[in-house]
């Protein structure tokens, strides 16, 4: 007998492949597997296609047997009972990420590397998955129960399913792969999320002189990250760089790949939707172990952490605090390994965790503080690009030819020098010399200027690819906000738990916001201080060379 549903609310149609569906209506389900949130089935017009899986309330029979005169099994009594069990993915990112030359902070496309020196295949991983943990990070995603009821309230059936269909008023995104959905915000907003919230699982979100601002870090600290040392395994068939991690917090060094920050990104990513978490550096296919690519990396790995320790909510969050102590017992690490990625609070439950400041936020305040940081974020990554193609050129023209330049006029003076060498007259040697000198000292500022950039542009170049890093994570984090504002706006005014967990989400997104301007003054002030200081002692031992050549023109004529 073919599986029925019941529909509890209305859905109509806007893209190709779904149906419509009529509340009470019984439609006709061809499985009771879900695709992301979405059943298949056959309405009552015959109209085949895609349906939300909670709209609908299957019907499953449950039959008696009895044996009949021919010892046959047959059908004796039959009981209808509804089942209706909603579903939310652990997929809580769609686009975050994509763009600025690493991997993202999110989305269907994670920044996960694929190179040879990244698979989970060797040390510290498990030789086959546990078979009650989720599928790995990005395949297609665990399933988790949810409910409609707030943290701590017991609802009847009867409320329950009032509750859920006054939520369902407000109108369900019909666009399955928006990032409103996928991060869990559509479904904790209306109600659908239920998970035990251990107190330190909390995150304060407090009021501040600019806004809502996270707690600030009672604990706080920093990470140093050694040079990378070359290590093998499988008698020498295989190699990798291996990083020595040493938190201030314990001072304990552990050892760390580039694999293991993969997984660690991914891990966040999918953990906290509406918090950017920073690009890792690039991948490389071939060249991994050149000295200029592993020093590049390195120092990109530095910056990462940087902005991961002064993050009031990532620095101690378990999963990163897993990857900075644990040592070398395997077993240690599996088993943080696996308790994160069965980590429950995320989707839709990462929100329950969110304890706001007691003031309700001004909706129409808050879209005005979106909308402005929109526009900000905009111009940001227009002119970061505009930033690192000039100061990349002007780098590319001193390391090439400002070199070349100040060679060819040393050159011009050795030769002068030389032509006045034919004289042979005995007071022209010290002349001839200090002019010799000179083109030695035009082609030293050459290189000079070659070196350069590495002291001053490069790091800028480093920390304008990192923030347009977060500037891609922001268009996702901004629309699970505006989504959010768009559901209260069409909410009935009753709605009171609609528009509180709208001002939970609020908080939490106007408090990384302020944590991201914070942290963008502090790095970008750090950085032009320091390009100005190395200009100063550049043009400094500039002046020192040529002062210490015109002095070898007061030798006795």
């Amino acid at each position: 007998m073919a599986l029925k549903a019941k529909v509890l609310y209305d859905f109509h149609s806007e893209n190709p492949g779904e149906i419509s569906i009529s509340e009470n209506e019984l439609v006709t389900l061809f499985s009771e597997e879900e695709l992301e949130g979405w059943l298949e089935g056959e309405n009552s017009k015959g109209e085949v296609g895609l349906f939300p899986a909670s709209y609908v309330e299957i019907i499953k029979d449950r039959i008696t047997p009895s044996t009949n005169n021919n010892g046959f099994s047959s059908p004796k009594s039959k009981a209808v009972t509804p089942t209706h069990t909603s579903y939310i993915s652990s997929d809580t990112q769609s686009h975050r990420g994509q763009g600025a030359g690493s991997g993202g902070s999110g989305g269907g496309s994670f920044h996960t590397s694929h190179g040879s020196d990244d698979d989970w295949d060797d040390d510290w991983d498990d030789s086959s998955p546990a078979t009650d943990a989720p599928q790995s990070f990005g395949s297609t995603p665990p399933l988790y129960p949810v409910t409609t009821s707030l943290p701590g309230r017991r609802e009847s059936t009867q409320q329950h399913q009032h509750h859920a269909k006054s939520s369902a008023t407000v109108g369900r995104n019909l666009n399955r792969f928006s990032t409103f959905v996928k991060s869990g915000g559509e479904a904790f907003l209306l109600g659908e999320a239920s998970a035990f919230v251990k107190d330190g699982d909390k995150i304060c979100v407090v009021m501040g002189k600019h806004g809502p601002e996270w707690q600030e870090d009672p604990y706080p600290f920093t990470c140093t990250i050694d040079d990378p040392t070359k290590q093998t395994k499988f008698k020498g068939m295989k190699s990798y760089m291996s990083y020595g991690l040493t938190p201030t917090h314990t001072n304990i060094q552990v050892n760390r790949r580039y694999k293991h920050f993969d997984w660690l990104y991914g891990r966040l990513v999918e953990r906290f939707p509406v918090i950017s978490v920073p690009h890792l550096p690039e991948k490389q296919a071939t060249g991994r172990f050149e000295e200029d690519f592993i020093s590049k990396r390195r120092k990109g790995l530095i910056w990462w952490m940087n902005h991961m320790t002064s993050h009031p909510v990532l620095a101690h969050c378990d999963v990163f605090q897993h990857f900075l102590t644990c040592g070398a017992d395997e077993k240690a690490w599996k088993q943080g390994k696996r308790k994160a990625e069965r980590d429950e609070l995320v989707g839709a439950n990462f929100f329950l965790t969110i304890s706001p400041p007691p003031v309700l936020l001004d909706p129409q305040e808050v879209e005005s503080k979106i909308e402005g940081f929109k526009t900000f974020t905009k111009a940001m990554d227009e002119n970061s690009v505009y930033v690192n193609a000039t100061i990349n050129e002007f780098a590319r023209k001193q390391a090439a030819g400002f070199k070349k330049e100040y060679q060819k006029v040393g050159q011009s003076f050795k030769l002068l020098a030389q032509a006045f060498e034919l004289d042979q007259q005995v007071y022209s040697a010290g002349l001839n010399k200090a002019i010799a000198d000179t083109g030695e000292a035009y082609e030293v500022i050459g290189e000079y200027f070659a070196d350069q950039p590495r002291q001053d542009l490069d790091p800028i170049s480093d920390l304008l690819d990192l923030y347009r890093g977060h500037l891609a994570n922001f268009p996702d984090i901004i629309h699970v906000q505006k989504g959010a504002l768009t559901k209260v706006k069409d909410c009935p005014k009753q709605e009171g738990e609609l528009h509180d967990r709208c001002n939970i989400i609020s908080c939490a997104t106007l408090a990384e916001i302020q944590h991201f301007h914070r942290t963008r003054v502090r790095d970008f002030r750090s950085q032009m201080q320091h390009h100005l200081r190395q200009q100063i002692s550049f043009f400094q031992k500039i002046t020192a060379k040529l002062e210490d050549t015109l002095r070898k023109y007061d030798d006795d004529q």
